[in-house]
C-alpha cells in the first residue's frame, strides 16, 4: 500500500476476480462446518429452495472482501473495522470481483475508510461493504 501522504479518497484497490467451484465451496463450508445442501445439492438447490444453481456462500464473500483489503494494505497496516451485506444471491459459475475504494482519509488518526464490494459479472453490487484501516506511517 502506498504511504499515507500518497493515499486521496477515490484511490481504488484492485479488483480481485473469483470464480470459485464445486470443490472450493465444499471444502469452505467443510471448514466452517456449515451443512446447508444449497452449497452443495443441485437437486436440492434448484427443487426445494427455487434457486437458479449452487448458491455460493455469503460468509465466503466476506472472507474475499477482506482478503481484497488486506492485500492492499500490506504488511504496514491494520484492518480496524469490517461490515458488509450480502444483497443478492451469486451462483456456482459466476465470475465475481472483490474490490473498493477510499472513500475518507484522516491523516492524524492515520485511518482510511473503504467502500468495499463484490459485482458479479453484470457489474452488480451483489454485497457492499466498508472497511477502515490503520496505516503505520
Amino acid at each position: 500500500m502506498p504511504p499515507l501522504s500518497t493515499v486521496t479518497v477515490g484511490t481504488h484497490l484492485d479488483e480481485r476476480t473469483h470464480e470459485p467451484s464445486m470443490v472450493s465451496l465444499f471444502l469452505y463450508n467443510a471448514a466452517i462446518w456449515n451443512p446447508h445442501r444449497i452449497h452443495f445439492d443441485a437437486d436440492y438447490t434448484t427443487q426445494v429452495e427455487n434457486h437458479p444453481g449452487i448458491v455460493v456462500d455469503g460468509p465466503l464473500q466476506g472472507d474475499w472482501l477482506s482478503q481484497a483489503v488486506t492485500e492492499w494494505l500490506g504488511d504496514d497496516g491494520e484492518l480496524v473495522e469490517l461490515e458488509y451485506s450480502n444483497r443478492r444471491a451469486a451462483y456456482l459459475g459466476e465470475r465475481l470481483r472483490a474490490g473498493g475504494e477510499v472513500v475518507e482519509v484522516d491523516r492524524h488518526a492515520r485511518t482510511v475508510t473503504l467502500r468495499i464490494y463484490i459485482k458479479n459479472a453484470e457489474d452488480v453490487v451483489i454485497s457492499p461493504g466498508r472497511a477502515v484501516v490503520r496505516l503505520a506511517h
